[in-house]
């Protein structure tokens, strides 16, 4: 018997039917939305099923749940929002999630953000207390955000009640807490979490051959590209008054917003004010866009001006895939996407001059572009490819189904 089948013969035994048999073990994602599943955990999932795992899903169900239903997953509907969901409401999804967990009974709980992780851990120690066969989990912390790299008041009232919760959560057991950057390791590390827990995988994949080079666009005005959620915390306002000083300064530039607002989230702008801004000269909102490949056809560079540390930013992957230089904030996430000088540059957050000085720069030379371009589309396929994340991360299922099985 391999080392695995045996991993697999001591998963939580069959309720019904040959209980001799090894069934397959379960893992159950918990993701807020089910659009974030397919853009950011569906590759593993369907690693996962071919490495012989049962895939379960129990997120948001908005308008990709058929989608994740026909890739052979069972979908188990949350209702909750990503944030506002208030005391009562928090409460109710945590009894909800604990019922869940009951029923599924779950060899591998994945838990996919913070509030997942803090929700679904709650959960996870409330419907298996004291039990023998409780799930081991996964905890992927994918940025830390505004809690944690925010200087004032606010910030500094939010993290010590958030970093005890995800000592509590997420620090315990023997599961794994994923992080995205080594400064969120850091910073959990410094929360007391051990060490020697949590796991280092950078980002959440990009399909290389879907995301390939495309050559650069041939226009006489060079296309600047933002592709996010329009959140004021993602620099979207910032990248406008740098296009604004651009073409006050007589320089051949628009920008291109592609993304939708975000109404769950308070920092998100509104349809109002993105169609205002989009009534400046040099300035499109597209909103959502489905292929995300016609930006990066257009546009020669993408930028991302956050004005907080991210995980590693998908949008920044998927550009430089395409072979798009960029431009972004020295945060933590960013500088995992973007090397300074040789994928792109790198600008202080919240530091609109260097940010047009910056676009200026690659707008002024094509042959720089060009071969940063290269450059970031090497990175992407050296380290960031979907196979890579898949791999990486069915690792710490493996090592997590041992140690379940192994005593105390």
């Amino acid at each position: 018997m391999s080392g695995f089948d045996a991993i697999l013969s001591s998963a939580s035994p069959l309720p019904t039917g040959n209980r001799d048999a090894p069934r397959r073990p379960k893992l159950l994602f918990l993701v807020t939305e089910d659009w974030y599943f397919c853009s950011h955990r569906l590759p593993v999932a369907r690693a996962a099923r071919e490495d012989g795992f049962e895939v379960v899903v129990a997120t948001r169900v908005r308008s990709h749940g058929r989608q994740i239903s026909d890739e052979g997953f069972k979908v188990r509907p949350i209702v909750w929002r990503r944030r506002g969901d208030g005391l009562i409401g928090a409460a109710r999804a945590v009894t909800a999630i604990c019922r869940l967990y009951r029923d599924e009974r779950p060899d591998i709980l994945h838990h996919v953000a913070l509030k997942p992780v803090l929700f679904g851990g709650l959960a996870r120690t409330l419907a298996f207390r004291g039990a023998a066969n409780m799930p081991a989990s996964i905890d992927s912390v994918m940025g830390l955000g505004s809690g944690f790299s925010t200087t004032g008041l606010a910030g500094r009232l939010l993290r010590p009640p958030l970093g005890v919760a995800l000592r509590l959560v997420a620090g315990s057991g023997r599961g794994r807490v994923v992080v995205q950057n080594p400064e969120d390791g850091g910073a959990l590390a410094a929360l007391g979490i051990n060490p020697r827990r949590i796991a280092l995988i950078r980002g959440s994949g990009v399909d290389i051959h879907h995301f390939a080079p495309l050559a650069a666009p041939d226009a006489t005005t060079v296309t600047v590209a933002l592709v996010s959620r329009m959140l004021r915390d993602k620099g979207v306002l910032d990248a406008v008054s740098a296009i604004r000083r651009l073409r006050a300064r007589g320089l051949a530039v628009e920008l291109v917003l592609a993304g939708p607002i975000d109404s769950d989230n308070p920092g998100s702008l509104s349809a109002a004010s993105l169609s205002s801004l989009a009534a400046e000269p040099g300035v499109t909102w597209l909103g959502s866009v489905a292929d995300v490949r016609t930006i990066w056809s257009r546009a020669a560079i993408a930028i991302l001006p956050s004005t907080y540390g991210e995980g590693v930013p998908k949008t920044l992957l998927e550009a430089a895939a395409c072979a798009r230089p960029i431009v972004a904030s020295n945060v933590p996430g960013c500088r995992e996407a973007v090397h300074q000088g040789e994928s792109g540059i790198l600008v202080p957050p919240r530091d609109v001059a260097a940010l047009a000085d910056a676009i200026a720069s690659l707008a002024a030379d094509p042959a720089r572009r060009a071969m940063m371009g290269n450059a970031g589309r090497a990175l992407i396929v050296t380290h960031f490819a979907d196979e890579i994340v898949a791999r990486e991360t069915l690792a710490l299922y493996r090592a997590a189904l041992a140690e379940r099985a192994a005593p105390e």
